[in-house]
């Protein structure tokens, strides 16, 4: 069985710290071929928060999937925002913005759905779309292919709808960005197979139950298990 952890939406700065070592420890115990980070890693994008975010990472003891979310980018720094929005992300994480996990059953591919000229909403371009398209057919038919965005595709309660993606549509879960845990009541995945995590580690979220859970989801034999970690509260 292949093992996937997604957390999103640590905001490092606003982190809590009870929160991120039970984390450590889930990582420890599921023992996950990938863990996948969808996004807003910190809260505003300091230095210190990144230093913060990458310690937690190393920790973690597996193959890592990033991709920045809206407040991977300087928000009060406008000069940084407009002229190098992920420099300080680059430094620790990389300087590839849309990374890809690949392996005998699983093909994660992010798409980075931020840009620097709009602080909160997400998009992805016709570009964006045609790469994951050719990644995906491009798949052995053992891989579980799994899309990785930031800003959601689809949500599941109408206030959300703000926070879905523009420009272009594509179904592209899993994803975060609101600040209430989306999943369905039944389960980690919705009826159209959109594994959703939300705000995992911060205390920068409205009320919400914490709550962690594994579904075994897709693929040919159905022996891929995805681990979400959806926010705890303050």
């Amino acid at each position: 069985m292949s093992d996937l952890l997604q957390t999103s939406d640590a905001h490092f700065g606003t982190e809590q710290p009870q929160v991120v070592e039970a984390l450590v420890a889930l990582a420890a115990q599921q023992r996950p071929d990938v863990v996948v980070l969808s996004g807003d890693i910190t809260q505003r994008a300091r230095p210190a928060q990144f230093r913060a975010a990458k310690a937690f990472v190393d920790r973690l003891g597996a193959s890592v999937l990033v991709i920045p979310g809206n407040h991977t980018i300087a928000l009060f720094d406008l000069w940084a925002r407009l002229t190098r929005p992920y420099a300080r992300y680059a430094t620790v994480f990389g300087a590839e913005l849309e990374p890809v996990h690949s392996s005998q059953y699983l093909l994660v591919v992010g798409a980075n759905t931020t840009r620097a000229w709009d602080h909160k909403n997400g998009e992805v371009s016709t570009a964006q779309i045609d790469r994951v398209a050719n990644l995906l057919t491009a798949a052995s038919p053992q891989q579980l292919r799994v899309v990785v965005v930031h800003q959601p595709a689809a949500v599941t309660q109408a206030e959300d709808r703000s926070n879905l993606l523009r420009g272009h549509h594509a179904t592209m879960p899993p994803c975060h960005h609101a600040t209430m845990p989306p999943c369905r009541p039944a389960g980690l995945v919705d009826r159209r197979g959109r594994p959703r995590a939300g705000r995992a580690h911060s205390s920068a979220l409205h009320a919400g139950a914490a709550r962690v859970g594994a579904a075994t989801v897709g693929g040919p034999s159905r022996n891929h298990r995805l681990v979400a970690h959806t926010p705890w509260g303050a």
